[in-house]
């Protein structure tokens, strides 16, 4: 993923007030939005347009504008629709436990972690990587997730040498 840009777009953006219409054929349903508006469809544009790219990219708008629904769509309008979209909620894991909840770990890595365990990069391999409230990352696990983003690897906590992967990330924030 090295040397790439960061596709960033607001999902606040696609809520904002305009006129009304009883007309839906710019909905997508099967995504789970649904609505029609100009904000909307140009954020519907902007899917569209980076799904096909492996590109990371960076949605943010405040909670309940819909950044979950917006990744789904771009997944499932990617070349790697037919493998997994992993997500994980970066402001619901307590603090510290991140670096083990992305990257994975060996058994006896710290206290409590008796057996292996695959990170979500792991998890998502060959697929997409949802990173809700990425603004939440400590500043040491943000130098992780970079590092895993240049080099294409992941090392477990623990060490078991570094394992390749290839996942798209998308992630949000509200700030």
């Amino acid at each position: 993923m090295a040397n790439h840009q960061i596709i960033s777009f607001s999902a606040a953006a696609a809520i904002a007030p305009t006129a009304a219409s009883t007309d839906l054929e710019s909905c997508e349903p099967a995504d789970g939005i649904v609505g029609q508006s100009t904000a909307l469809n140009d954020v519907l544009q902007r899917v569209r347009r980076v799904a096909p790219t492996d590109m990371p990219v960076l949605i943010s708008g405040e909670t309940g504008t819909g950044k979950e629904l917006l990744a789904r769509a771009i997944h499932h309008r990617s070349r790697r629709a037919a493998r997994h979209l992993v997500s994980i909620n970066l402001a619901a894991v307590p603090d510290g436990l991140a670096a083990a909840e992305l990257f994975g770990h060996e058994g006896g890595a710290f206290t409590g972690a008796d057996r292996l365990r695959v990170g979500r990069f792991e998890a998502a391999d060959h697929g997409t990587l949802f990173l809700d409230e990425i603004a939440e990352l400590r500043a040491d696990q943000q130098v992780m997730l970079l590092r895993t983003l240049q080099e294409g690897e992941v090392e477990r906590l623990g060490g078991g040498g570094p394992r390749r992967v290839d996942v798209r990330l998308i992630a949000a924030a509200h700030r």
